[in-house]
């Protein structure tokens, strides 16, 4: 039995309707599996950061620590050298 010209289209159309849908719902699992993926890839950014600020904080407290050390032998040189300068 022949299928008349409508009955061609129809299927045509329904087919076009079907296939939009599966594209789009991997589209929608695409998107879904990003943002999942970015979850983690934001809490390791994350993690960088806080390491980065506290190696940041450590490094002062060693330019700190540093500087007092600087300080106490500074005091020490100059008056050891001051003989020499006169």
């Amino acid at each position: 039995m022949p299928r008349g010209r409508s009955t061609f289209t129809m299927r045509q159309k329904e087919q076009a309707r079907q296939q939009k849908q599966r594209d789009k719902n991997e589209r929608r699992n695409q998107r879904k599996q990003e943002k999942s993926e970015g979850g983690v890839a934001n809490e390791l950014q994350e993690l960088r950061e806080m390491r980065e600020l506290a190696e940041a904080q450590a490094a002062l407290f060693r330019v700190g620590n540093e500087a007092d050390e600087n300080t106490s032998s500074e005091l020490a040189i100059p008056h050891s050298s001051k003989p020499a300068d006169r």
